[in-house]
């Protein structure tokens, strides 16, 4: 065999099909960027996925690619092996070639074979091969074609070519749609990997890792219809997956993939940090080994625009990274660790995925603060979690509640599958069922307003019986169309949403409908773009747009209220724009887009949208970043905003297919299903994106940018909140006016205008304290001695005292004084708000005897309210003060009880 590294492997295989005809693509992202139906892209065959199809028409025939891919979600939900197998991994890259309706069986076994054995110079005597066997009840025939040309084309002897069945080799692209049986390559890893299943080796098909799958080749050759039937496909085609790290594990010749180069640097760094070596412990490997693999998911995920979330994505990844923390708390790492094994997967693997390299810094910020953060959680969770395990050994019980489970998943960012390893490793199972119900209440109980996507089926009927909706409103802002559905609708009074829909043919005078019609130049919402508004005139009414939706791509729905007379179905309808309304929208959509662009200048370029909101009166943006911005970073981006609106750019718009889009260096959203046709908005030098949008006609007609505010609203996502236009304009004459009227007020100008408010800021501080002190002397003053009201106990003496006219700010000052002066234990009372506050004020010689914070708690116990602290002093307030005299009670009878014991 060849002794290859893991880039030579590679290098090799694209080589060899590039030579036999085929284009070489590059990788497709991790998120499909146009298939939301999938998690992660899983597989080589996903960015050809609507070639095979046949919905979408390529250029080339046949094709190879290195794909990186994740399986870490959804039916890929086995976390819980990566690290314990040999082959297991979240993170993973698959060889493939593909034929779209070009070379069949004969050539993939061929070309399969000959790289193998010709071109790697495996040995063929050790490689075995699998052939779909057939399935009487399905009626899906042998594949006796394969196992010929196994032997006519690759010379592989009978005894060596082994039929399986339908769950080993046939392979469905879904429930319907093209399918067809599969072949598989097997290597023998011989008695160096000697079969840990109990009983004899069952060889290709045993469960032992002996038997290596190294190449699966799909012969996609039918279509299932939605009855089930299979029909041929007229174009039968070829889908291949073979996995670099097992190959790389095969040519290096080593037992597992973690030995070979794609893993050992990984391994090695993750050893130096931990102190450990790897191989010297089973448990301490696993660990090395779960960190390795998390972190090139990691890396590559953030890579590709995925940041830690709670949801979707971004919560598989915080999943990956947390497990990935636990095993380095395992090895005894307490410092932040992890962004320096992802840091390791840059430097291995950026040579051949340049979006590595730059995305490196979100990486690092990313992995940083996820780790800072969960292990802020992670001990308090831990000691939570332990407790109940405690418990519930005690009871002799070994099932962790489900209810359990969830609270320390919302309330700690414990996600369910690392509470069940932790669990498992004291002999612990989740009761699953609890917490599915635990869960099913949660989302009952916090379900918002579905709105118009709860009744997607009315509106998919509606689109399968009339069409798509026509959008003029690119070029327009009045026209006419055909009423093609009504759809009555009904309001949950309680909480304001639709509750009902129905169908209907007439609508009438004082009713609120949604209406459906052939062509509209009513933009409806999406993409953070609010609908547009206007007027509709009909044969026999008129009417008021109040909103444009989309509840699915192809239709624009209108909700509409009619002012008087009627309308039906087959009516010809006059709609109109409201302009003012429109424009507005249009400036603020245009300025997201030069506010990315100045975003991505002034922050980096891991800055890529996460969300918008487009109205008229203000707009925001959600863009990915882990800092908060500094007062220069927003005059930065709000100077570049606006010299980009000054410089009157045309606002371009280019048509093209999603390829052509990429090639010219578009932004696009992570994500976002996009169709075979997409809008390509140019900006100037400075801004592409991709947008369905309306814009204005040059970016000089935004008028003028100004930034409200800017916040968090998530991990590694920040929220700016913009103004454009007349609302600019208006907010800058706000400010000039309520400056001015500051200035006035306190006899400044402008420029000095902030060093006067802090003048007068440290005089109201100084004030106050001088106020405090004076309420204290009064108190004293106007009283007897308090510490004459002392009562001594066993020695010490102990003093509940109102301080009257004291509030909380100054009260532990008054109650340290007392206890200077009385040499023993003060609780002092006073009453703000409304509510009974209270200190404790302990002299350091009685600490041993009496604690500050549980007499404190005693109080409150007969009070209510809450508070605690160290030992010598407590405090805390929200009691009833008409419990004043049970709480000082109290307060004696702890004393005397702690001091009798």
């Amino acid at each position: 065999m060849k002794r290859l590294s893991s880039k030579e492997v590679r290098a090799e295989f694209l080589s060899y099909f590039e030579k036999r005809r085929h284009r070489v693509c590059p990788s497709y992202p991790l998120v499909p960027p146009n298939d939301p139906s999938l998690l992660f892209t899983n597989a080589g065959m996903v960015q050809f996925k609507d070639v095979f199809t046949g919905r979408e028409k390529s250029d080339f025939a046949r094709a190879a690619s290195s794909q990186k891919c994740v399986r870490a979600g959804g039916k890929h939900n086995d976390l819980e092996n990566v690290g314990h197998t040999a082959r297991h991994h979240t993170f993973f890259e698959m060889l493939g070639n593909f034929s779209f309706g070009d070379y069949f069986k004969k050539d993939a076994i061929r070309f399969a074979w000959e790289f193998l054995v010709d071109h790697l110079q495996l040995p063929a005597d050790r490689l075995w091969i699998t052939v779909f066997g057939g399935d009487q009840r399905e009626g899906l025939p042998a594949d006796d074609e394969a196992a010929g040309l196994w032997q006519s084309e690759a010379g592989v002897t009978a005894d060596r070519i082994l039929r399986c069945g339908k769950k080993d080799n046939f392979w469905s692209m879904g429930d319907s749609g093209p399918c067809g049986p599969c072949s598989e390559i097997h290597f023998d890893q011989g008695q160096a990997v000697p079969c840990d299943q109990t009983g004899d080796c069952r060889g290709v098909s045993c469960e032992c890792d002996r038997f290596l799958e190294v190449w699966n080749l799909v012969f996609m050759q039918f279509n299932r219809g939605s009855d089930g039937k299979l029909a041929p496909l007229p174009a039968p085609s070829i889908d291949t997956g073979m996995g670099l790290e097992r190959l790389c594990a095969i040519v290096q010749g080593v037992k597992t993939n973690y030995e070979t180069d794609l893993f050992l640097p990984l391994l090695q760094r993750m050893g130096d940090i931990a102190g450990r070596s790897y191989g010297a412990s089973q448990d301490g490997d696993v660990s090395l080994r779960v960190i390795a693999d998390h972190a090139r998911a990691c890396a590559f995920l953030i890579a590709d625009g995925v940041l830690p979330s709670n949801e979707g994505r971004g919560y598989v990844l915080r999943r990956i990274m947390r497990r990935a923390i636990r095993h380095g708390d395992k090895l005894g790492v307490t410092d932040v660790f992890f962004f320096e094994i992802c840091r390791e997967v840059v430097r291995l693997m950026g040579e051949i995925y340049p979006e590595l390299p730059a995305g490196e810094e979100l990486m690092v910020k990313a992995a940083r603060l996820e780790e800072e953060t969960f292990r802020r959680t992670l001990a308090g969770g831990l000691k939570i979690l332990n407790k109940e395990i405690s418990t519930l050994e005690k009871q002799g019980l070994s099932i962790l509640p489900g209810k359990l489970v969830f609270d320390l998943q919302t309330r700690d960012g414990f996600p369910p599958d690392l509470t069940a390893v932790i669990a498992a490793e004291r002999g612990m199972t989740i009761d699953h069922d609890a917490y599915r119900l635990a869960f099913a209440h949660h989302q009952e109980v916090s379900g918002g307003d579905l709105g118009i996507e709860a009744s997607d089926d009315i509106f998919k009927s509606i689109l399968g019986e009339v069409g798509p909706t026509e959008f003029i409103g690119y070029e327009e802002r009045q026209g006419s169309g055909k009423v093609l559905a009504l759809v009555s609708i009904t309001h949950d009074q309680d909480h304001g949403r639709i509750s009902d829909r129905k169908r209907v043919e007439l609508a009438e005078a004082g009713g609120e409908f949604e209406m459906v019609v052939s062509r509209t130049p009513f933009y409806g919402e999406t993409g953070g773009q609010v609908g547009d508004t206007g007027r509709l005139t009909a044969p026999g009414g008129r009417g008021i747009v109040s909103d444009a939706q989309r509840p699915l791509p192809e239709m624009i729905v209108h909700l509409v209220k009619l002012e008087q007379g009627e309308m039906r179905v087959g009516d010809q309808v006059r709609l109109e724009v409201d302009l003012e309304r429109r424009d507005a929208i249009r400036r603020n959509h245009s300025a997201t887009h030069l506010l990315q662009s100045a975003l991505r200048r002034v922050l980096g370029e891991h800055v890529n949208q996460s969300g918008s909101l487009v109205a008229p009166d203000r707009f925001r943006f959600d863009f990915s970043h882990f800092a908060p911005m500094t007062h220069e970073e927003l005059d930065k981006v709000e100077n570049q905003v606006n010299r980009m609106i000054r410089a009157n750019y045309p606002v371009e718009v280019t048509l093209t297919d999603i390829e052509g889009a990429r090639r010219a260096g578009a932004t696009m959203l992570f994500g976002e299903k996009y169709s075979e046709s997409v809008r390509m908005v140019r900006m100037g030098p400075e801004s592409l994106e991709l947008c369905g949008g309306t814009h204005t006609g040059r970016s000089g007609d935004i008028g003028a940018f100004i930034i409200i505010s800017e916040g968090s609203i998530k991990a590694g996502v920040r929220r700016i909140e913009a103004v454009t236009g007349t609302e600019a304009i208006r907010r800058m004459q706000e400010m000039h006016s309520l400056t001015s009227a500051a200035c006035e007020t306190l006899k400044t100008e402008p420029r000095l205008l902030v060093e006067r408010i802090k003048s007068l800021k440290k005089s109201e501080v100084a004030a106050e304290r001088e106020i405090e002190k004076l309420k204290q002397k009064l108190a004293a003053a106007g009283s007897a001695d308090p510490t004459s009201e002392a009562r001594e106990i066993a020695g010490v003496r102990a003093l509940a005292v109102m301080a009257s006219g004291i509030e909380l700010a100054g009260l532990r000052e008054f109650a340290d004084n007392l206890k200077d002066r009385l040499g023993g234990v003060v609780m002092a009372f006073c009453e703000e708000h409304g509510k009974l506050s209270a200190v404790c004020s302990v002299p350091k010689h009685l600490c041993d005897r009496l604690k500050a914070g549980e007499l404190l708690k005693a109080v409150f116990v007969v009070t209510g309210g809450k508070g605690g602290g160290r030992p010598d002093f407590a405090q805390g307030g929200g009691g009833d003060p008409a419990r004043f005299e049970q709480g000082r009670e109290a307060f004696y009878s702890l004393v005397e009880k702690t001091l009798a014991a």
